[in-house]
């Protein structure tokens, strides 16, 4: 029981950003709440909290071990949720918002898919690349992909992320293949706008990558436009998987600099972390989670 009040511990001063928040939330002094998160350091033999008299941010150990415990407490809450309502149907409705070109293609079609096996529940969904305020704009779930900044917010982590440069094969015969970062610097590359760079690993570096800045004639601020543009030999992309694995399947698109890629990110699904779930938002999220888990499903 010690060990899981130090693994709650750790998770509320994490996400409420101190130890007084965390404190006040659970009842305790600061000083409990200090206690309990030092004896989870010496336990583990790790920091996870780097603390000063103004800040507090996690190590990177922490940051892990934070996704993973919000992964598991959420688990724990779906698994009381079953032995506790037992044959009870979802019902009620869910507000659902998703990055527009990642929500087409992957998450209204598994929407419409849930709705069907859950006729009681409706949803409104929400396509938009903007970040949306979940509690101020009455959002029950959201899907991002990439870091996640916002530590007010609880995550399940869905699937990964990984990111490729693709061109079409006419492309590639018109004007070579790339064979690292450097010479992108020639190519037309197409960018979404604005651009902070395409990011690649440094060879030799684990876990360190770099942000090479690309130009070229074509910009535009949707994905889309710019798969369209790499399918039709216009230049060089900086593309999710997701959204380009079928292509690269039929020969549409090529894969460069693969040796260089970066480490994959994830696609998360988003919640506030002093909400508690609602049946029908949990079963959606476990939905979601199993179908990108199915090792066919991105090949589909």
């Amino acid at each position: 029981m010690s060990n899981f009040k130090e693994i709650m511990a750790f998770v509320s001063v994490a996400t409420r950003g101190s130890l007084s928040a965390a404190a006040r939330a659970d009842g305790v002094t600061p000083a409990m709440m200090g206690r309990r998160v030092d004896a989870l350091e010496e336990r583990l033999g790790v920091k996870l909290l780097v603390r000063t008299t103004r800040k507090l941010s996690l190590t990177f150990e922490g940051s892990a071990f934070l996704e993973d415990c919000q992964r598991i407490m959420n688990d724990l809450a779906n698994a009381e949720a079953s032995v506790s309502l037992g044959g009870v149907k979802a019902s009620g409705h869910i507000k659902v918002s998703a990055p527009a070109g990642f929500g087409r293609r992957h998450v209204a079609p598994l929407v419409r898919d849930f709705l069907a096996a859950n006729p009681e529940v409706s949803c409104s969904l929400d396509l938009s690349d903007r970040l949306v305020d979940l509690v101020n704009e009455g959002v029950d779930c959201a899907i991002r992909i990439g870091e996640l900044s916002d530590s007010s917010l609880v995550s399940v982590r869905l699937a990964e992320n990984r990111r490729v440069v693709v061109a079409s094969p006419d492309y590639l015969a018109r004007h070579g293949r790339p064979v690292s970062p450097d010479e992108l610097a020639r190519h037309n590359c197409l960018s979404l706008n604005p651009q902070r760079g395409w990011v690649f690993s440094v060879p030799g570096e684990p876990g360190v990558t770099r942000s090479v800045k690309v130009s070229g004639r074509f910009e535009c601020n949707d994905g889309t436009v710019l798969h369209e543009w790499a399918l039709g030999g216009i230049g060089l992309a900086w593309r999710s998987m997701w959204e380009v694995e079928q292509d690269l399947a039929r020969g549409l698109l090529v894969s460069v600099l693969d040796e260089f890629a970066a480490p994959p990110t994830g696609i998360y699904a988003v919640f506030p972390q002093n909400r508690r779930l609602p049946l029908r938002v949990r079963l959606l999220i476990d939905h979601l989670r199993g179908c990108y888990g199915r090792p066919d499903y991105w090949q589909g």
